[in-house]
């Protein structure tokens, strides 16, 4: 809203320095500020609104015993950073792309499927929340609608199924009809592993924020004519737009970790887990980057990866055996590395250090084709 108030003033009457806000990078760090400080502001409010009305963690079964004493540590609080970065967004974006709208949309629409979660949980005290298939169908059906937009959208003809094969110079992988399948894959998955990953203090808000940096990066490279014939990637006119976003959400998500950090004040729930998993999915698959998924979100594929291992070889060993067995102490494998006896902020602390390498190693690989 600010950023048409201030193009029609800069069109109108050119006062001198309002050019700058036409400048993708000026606006995106206005969102990220924006973002940080409302997250500042709203953090502490939320908080004791969440505990007045007695919204916490209820104590759970199946995870390492000595998280049993985090029960009643408020929840939800995703909506901190839902409100902070969309406000953001709606400030200092420009709400006419199509890169922003469809973002938004999703990131709305799988914070909604995440809080619905929630509240079965912790109001209604359902131990299981949502029941999986409903949840997966909400996830499938902003896969849909994001596919399908793309597909079929004139604003990515020529382009609408490709996306930039990792390590390969001048190599582009096409999925064809297979696009829209592989469009509700990826935002399933990414949704589904950052709510995984979501068992530690700080760890999923901080390595969102890690892997948003890079995101915002790829967004503005892919979007610059120069820029993305310099790295030999899919130029994609307006997608620069995103790193507004991106930004915001990566403020967001620093401001909600100032809380969220051990020891947690509140935890961000389905409500802000699902939201911002959908988020890193829907960017990577709008940006036509979706086969770096595994490499810059590594640390959430190996959370992911270590559940099923644990699931499909306690089923395979219970059914040959008659008793089920376990690769991991526990999972995801945070849990397991707790089991081990790591301390959690020692634990959280090291898979921010990988991410970080993993999200250089994405960057890096853009050039050593």
């Amino acid at each position: 809203m600010l950023y048409y108030l201030f193009d029609y003033i800069n069109k109108i009457y050119s006062p001198p320095g309002f050019d700058i806000f036409r400048f993708l990078t000026f606006r995106s760090a206005l969102a990220a500020i924006t973002s940080l400080f409302l997250a500042f502001y709203l953090g502490p409010r939320i908080i004791n609104y969440l505990q007045q009305k007695q919204i916490g963690e209820s104590k759970k079964l199946d995870g390492p015993k000595f998280h049993w004493s985090k029960a009643g540590t408020p929840t939800m609080g995703g909506f901190i950073i839902i409100i902070s970065a969309v406000v953001p967004v709606l400030l200092w974006g420009e709400l006419k792309s199509i890169y922003i709208i469809l973002t938004l949309i999703g990131f709305l629409w799988l914070g909604a499927v995440g809080f619905l979660d929630d509240y079965l949980k912790v109001i209604k005290k359902l131990p299981n929340g949502l029941i999986a298939r409903y949840k997966l169908l909400g996830q499938v059906i902003i896969g849909l609608f994001v596919g399908f937009v793309i597909y079929y959208s004139p604003e990515f003809r020529g382009f609408n199924t490709l996306t930039t094969f990792p390590f390969l110079k001048n190599v582009n992988w096409d999925f064809e009809i297979l696009y829209i399948p592989a469009v509700v894959f990826i935002i399933t998955a990414t949704s589904n592993a950052v709510n995984l990953t979501d068992g530690l203090d700080g760890l999923a808000a901080g390595l969102v924020a890690i892997v948003m940096i890079a995101l915002a990066l790829l967004s503005y490279f892919s979007g610059n004519a120069i820029f993305s014939n310099y790295l030999d990637i899919i130029y994609l006119p307006g997608s620069g737009e995103l790193t507004v976003l991106i930004s915001a959400l990566v403020g967001a998500s620093l401001g909600f970790l100032w809380f969220n950090s051990h020891p947690a004040q509140v935890f961000m729930g389905d409500t802000g887990s699902l939201a911002l998993g959908g988020a890193f999915g829907i960017i990577a698959v709008l940006i036509k980057k979706e086969l770096f998924i595994p490499i810059l979100g590594g640390v959430f594929f190996l959370e992911t990866l270590s559940v099923i291992i644990q699931k499909t070889y306690f089923k395979y060993t219970k059914k040959k055996y008659g008793e089920g067995r376990r690769v991991f102490k526990m999972a995801p494998i945070h849990h397991h590395f707790e089991m081990l006896g790591w301390a959690e902020p020692k634990i959280v602390v090291r898979f921010y250090i990988i991410g970080i390498i993993l999200a250089i190693v994405t960057l890096v690989s853009f050039k050593i084709r």
